[in-house]
Parts: C-alpha cells; sequence; structure tokens
C-alpha cells in the first residue's frame, strides 16, 4: 500500500475524521447511522473517538482509517458486533466520494482483512449489506465474501425505515 496508510481510530483524529465524515454525509446517513448519529458535532466526535480507545482496548471495536500520502483520512474500515465465542465480526466500509473507484477500498479492506485475522484469529466475518449498495456488494464480492442470505427488517435506517440486509459470510 505505496499511496496511503491504515491504522486504528484514535482521540488525535477527531477533527480529521469529523470532516471526513461530514464530506460524506449524504452517503453515510443511512448505513451508517450508529456512527452518524453519535459524530453530529466536532464536540461529539471528539467524544465518540475517546470511547473508541476504550473500545479499541477491551477489543470489542476494531475502527480504522485510511489515511492518504498527505495524512488525510479518506476512508475507515471497521470490525464490530465482535463474538469472541465464534470468534467473528460485521466488517463496514466506506472510502471518500473523491477517491472511489481508484481500488484504494478493495486493497485496504483485503489488507486489513489479513492483518485482524491474523492478530485476532477471527474464523468468520460477515457483512450486512442493503440491494441498493451495490458499491457495498461489489467490495464484499471481490474480497472473497460469498451471499449467504437474506435477513428481513434488520436494519433501521436514520430515517427510521426498516430495511432488508444482504448478509454475506466469508469463512477465514
Amino acid at each position: 500500500m505505496k499511496d496511503y496508510t491504515i491504522r486504528l481510530i484514535s482521540q488525535k483524529d477527531a477533527i480529521p475524521f469529523f470532516e471526513l465524515l461530514q464530506r460524506n454525509k449524504d452517503r453515510l446517513e443511512d448505513y451508517f447511522a450508529g456512527t452518524m448519529k453519535c459524530t453530529r458535532t466536532l464536540q461529539e466526535t471528539i467524544d465518540y473517538c475517546k470511547n473508541i480507545e476504550e473500545k479499541i482496548i477491551l477489543k470489542v471495536y476494531l475502527p480504522y482509517l485510511i489515511f492518504n500520502k498527505k495524512g488525510a483520512p479518506i476512508g475507515f474500515i471497521d470490525f464490530k458486533n465482535i463474538d469472541w465465542n465464534i470468534p467473528k465480526a460485521e466488517l463496514g466500509a466506506f472510502i471518500d466520494v473523491n477517491f472511489e473507484g481508484k481500488g484504494i477500498i478493495t486493497e485496504s479492506f483485503n489488507h486489513l482483512i489479513g492483518k485482524v485475522v491474523n492478530i485476532h484469529q477471527f474464523k468468520k466475518l460477515f457483512c450486512r449489506i442493503a440491494d441498493e449498495n451495490t458499491r457495498s456488494i461489489q467490495l464484499a464480492l471481490r474480497c472473497g465474501f460469498k451471499l449467504e442470505g437474506v435477513i428481513t427488517k434488520d436494519y433501521k435506517t436514520t430515517k427510521g425505515e426498516l430495511v432488508d440486509l444482504n448478509y454475506y459470510g466469508k469463512t477465514v
């Protein structure tokens, strides 16, 4: 990954993370509802990043930022809904609208899957993706995930709409 770096988010990333979310707000609001709800203002984002550091220590949430050569965040990948009994985790990802279509998110996704699985020994990874989110479906398929089924009324958007989600899984 010669043109960018990836690392766990920290408190020092609050301002650039807030700016990244604001630039992409319209496209993230429905399917990153939890993150968007907690980062509406800069102060909320600062608090959110502070809380994230605690979750990282407890290994219940592993959020990563993708940075360009200039050190600005351009994307986000998180391992959430971690179940250490299996062990498994759900993945979510987005890339800044200005960096779409360059293969950055695919390369980052694959890189992190290898790294995080090696460190934490996950046996299963999954993504829940709405039908209309074709870019995320393509990403999951490119990274070796297979459609396992549809979960009806599985997610509430920021508008309060309950939607069905496609469940893509990958055993590792």
